[in-house]
């Protein structure tokens, strides 16, 4: 039994456990890394070897995301180690070290537990180091030892507590003088938020650092559902050329910025294309600042230096008020003739519609990425996607994870037909689990999103029936509803059933859509990662 924090110091928010038996290890990973996103931490259990190499890819996700995960793997017997046995489940040698090997590169510490006389200890430490560093840990545990008693486990769990960590007192002091400097005298600058604000738990620090200084405040795609969107200087989602309206323009013009917790890769960055100057930038990471050109200051918790730059900051409202002044309202879509097929953008307007406090988001990757990054979130509501990873099939596993977590939630997730093909059997495991989440199945023939990077005939996949086979699914056993609709006539039906007399029900919406019907920033932003993928060798 392993047994996670519940709100003490040091300890992410919420944390909590909870037990939904999977069908296969990497949906397991998957539903364990949604279960983090919502409470602090997840966990999952799996078989040694083919287990452990199936739920890599999710454990690598996790990593890549800053998520602590625990996934704990049924070790070969204790007797076994050290003999030149061959075991089942393994590649046919002697050496049981393959599993372990593996995860070195995608987890923060590694135990394995091979007797009980320090057992206790080696599970305390990869509980710890994952909720200290915010990363996956693995833990293996001879299949004969999980239940024999030990005296090292004969009193109840004790909750941990964690030391909080903390900055150097000089060198923040040193740091915030230097960034209140930088941005005091900028004539017109602005904020953004990025993804790494969730492990550094430091999202009220960012508000804090906003309602001070006045800012017009932004976010990264990966940063969307971490800075509230109903605050009064928000304008929008940065991502370069495919930002929200009137973003970039104010971004990017600006003289100085403050980046908290960004991570730009070649998909965040728009192929490398952000019009960004690295003299007007002030980096905050974890544990770090970077200012312009200039000096670097270590060993800073990016809360604290948010909390104190608040304290140092003059107000500055003047990128804002040329955000309002350039401000055009977002038209909206054609109105649709009597049963024309439906639209994405047609849609996203009704999804939009159907957002509150009592709702989450969760974004497959692909198209779903920009018209969910589009949609406006009210106070409280939810939202999640797995933009550096990116791995295809995440978002089933991760609903499954997330609504078992969020039960105060209805989970709206927007998945592609793509990726729901790869882990369509996670639907299993939700109508069993009770959970009432609604699934928009956007069926438009094929991986839209590859398309627009780099097309071929492999990025058409078979159709399938997704209605009957969700139904074939359910077979008479727990509470389902599906439909598949074409026009926004049966859309609007198929909402209003979903949220009315079904909402205690998983709701399964089948939208069936044109293959080229994709959002603009998807085409704008699949030519730009094209040609930064397409470069040519440099020469030798």
């Amino acid at each position: 039994v392993t047994t996670v924090p519940n709100g003490n110091v040091g300890c992410p928010p919420n944390v909590g456990a909870t037990c939904c038996v999977q069908s296969s290890p990497l949906n397991a990973g998957y539903a364990a890394d949604g279960y983090a996103r919502s409470r602090g931490v997840g966990a999952c259990v799996v078989t040694f070897t083919v287990g452990g190499l199936s739920v890599l890819n999710a454990i690598a996700g996790a990593y890549s995301e800053n998520l602590p995960l625990i996934c704990i793997v049924g070790g070969p017997n204790s007797n076994d180690y050290g003999t030149n046995r061959i075991l089942h489940h393994t590649i046919g040698l002697p050496d049981f070290s393959q599993e372990l090997r593996c995860f070195q590169t995608v987890t923060c510490y590694q135990a394995v537990v091979n007797n009980l006389e320090d057992a206790h200890e080696l599970i305390d430490t990869a509980i710890s180091t994952a909720l200290k560093e915010s990363k996956p840990v693995y833990i293996s545990i001879g299949c004969n030892l999980a239940a024999i008693p030990h005296p090292t486990f004969s009193r109840d769990p004790v909750p941990f507590s964690l030391a909080p960590k903390l900055s150097n007192k000089m060198g923040l002091e040193a740091a915030v003088e230097a960034a209140a400097e930088f941005l005091n005298k900028a004539v017109k600058p602005v904020m953004v938020g990025g993804p790494k604000l969730r492990v550094s738990h430091a999202t009220e620090a960012f508000v804090e650092l906003a309602d001070a200084s006045g800012y017009a405040l932004a976010v990264t795609p990966a940063g969307k559902g971490l800075v509230p969107e109903h605050h009064p200087h928000f304008i929008g989602t940065y991502w370069g050329a495919v930002s929200t309206a009137f973003c970039a323009e104010i971004v990017e013009s600006a003289d100085a910025y403050i980046f908290a917790g960004p991570i730009f890769n070649d998909y965040s960055s728009v192929g490398y294309s952000l019009l960004l100057k690295k003299e007007k930038a002030l980096i905050v990471h974890p544990d770090r600042v970077v200012i312009g050109n200039g000096p670097t200051f270590g060993c800073i918790l990016m809360k604290d230096f948010l909390q104190a730059l608040a304290k140092r900051v003059k107000k500055n409202t003047t990128a804002y008020e040329n955000y309002h002044r350039i401000f055009v309202p977002e038209g909206h879509p054609l109105k649709c003739a009597p049963r024309e097929p439906l639209r994405v953008n047609v849609l996203f307007e009704h999804i939009q519609k159907m957002l509150s406090s009592d709702t989450a988001v969760i974004a497959e990757t692909g198209d779903s990425w920009f018209n969910c990054q589009k949609l406006k979130l009210p106070q409280g509501c939810g939202y999640e996607f797995q933009m550096q990873y990116g791995s295809i099939g995440w978002s089933v596993g991760a609903t499954l994870g997330y609504a078992q977590a969020a039960t105060d939630k209805r989970v709206i997730a927007c998945i592609g037909d793509g990726s729901f093909q790869v882990t369509a059997q996670d639907v299993s495991t939700m109508l069993r689990c009770g959970q009432n989440s609604i699934i928009f199945l956007i069926n438009n023939g094929g991986y839209t999103i590859e398309v627009e990077i780099h097309d071929g005939p492999y990025n058409v996949i078979k159709n399938w029936n997704y209605t009957g086979l969700v139904d074939a699914i359910h077979n008479g056993e727990g509470k389902c509803w599906t439909t598949k609709v074409t026009c926004e006539e049966d859309l609007i039906d198929a909402i209003e059933t979903a949220t009315g007399a079904k909402k205690d029900c998983f709701c399964f919406i089948e939208v069936v859509c044109h293959k080229d019907d994709t959002s603009k920033e998807l085409l704008e932003w699949g030519s730009r990662v094209s040609a930064a993928n397409s470069r040519p060798p440099n020469p030798q």
